[in-house]
């Protein structure tokens, strides 16, 4: 099992008491403490990539902007654990949210050090993708420590199975990804439950489970007569 320096970390934001920044190199070693260091590389090479594993696993989703009515636009995960009352304290009033968008805030909560795990994870498969850049030896070392042994070309859609490449990051058009951050359920975000999809397929996997989603598939094949 890996074991992480765990040094703490400078952190300015506002909601720095509510969970610690920690270093996740590896443990003993040199030089600068970092909280990604499996991001370095695409930081670099493909900011917009690093970028978008570093929001999607620390961040909720959220509104284009924040009001009243919709409430806050993306917020730390870990936040969102936090009680009505307590988070009241950061001048977030949630009960006065529509109870919709409430259920999605909350469901997307999770512990620091799980989407700490999330974002090795997504880096893992992002790495693995077809017409992916090649990992350094460092970096590859870390991420099979973290996760498992990686094989190139491999990553493919958690919904529809087919592969994805990273050539598609940046195909997006403006606002719209080609390649989302998914969930096998929605409910949960951790190391294990967290994968990459088409953004039309994460679209249709919708709130449900993917159990779920294939079994209404199958319902409508069979009804269909297609099946």
């Amino acid at each position: 099992m890996i074991e992480f320096c765990g040094k703490p970390l400078p952190n300015r934001s506002k909601y720095a008491d509510i969970a610690q920044k920690k270093c996740h190199r590896l443990q003993g070693h040199r030089g600068k403490c970092s909280e990604f260091p499996f991001l370095k590389d695409l930081s670099k090479t493909h900011k917009r990539v690093a970028d978008k594993i570093r929001r999607d696993a620390t961040m909720t989703t959220g509104a284009a902007w924040k009001s009243h009515d919709a409430g806050p636009n993306r917020i730390l995960r870990w936040v969102m654990l936090l009680s009505d009352e307590e988070l009241a304290r950061y001048d977030l009033f949630i009960s006065e949210l529509r109870p919709d968008v409430v259920a999605k805030l909350r469901e997307k909560a999770a512990p620091y050090e799980d989407c700490i795990d999330a974002a090795i994870k997504l880096t893992w498969l992002v790495y693995q993708m077809p017409d992916a850049p090649i990992p350094t030896n460092e970096v590859r070392e870390y991420l099979e420590a973290a996760i498992g042994p990686m094989y190139m070309a491999t990553t493919t859609c958690e919904v529809c199975r087919l592969p994805i490449s990273f050539d598609m990051f940046e195909e997006a058009k403006r606002g719209k990804a080609l390649i989302e951050t998914c969930h096998k359920n929605p409910r949960i975000h951790n190391a294990d439950n967290v994968s990459l999809a088409h953004r039309e397929c994460n679209i249709a996997q919708g709130s449900k489970t993917l159990d779920e989603f294939y079994a209404w598939i199958e319902g409508i094949l069979e009804r269909a007569g297609k099946l």
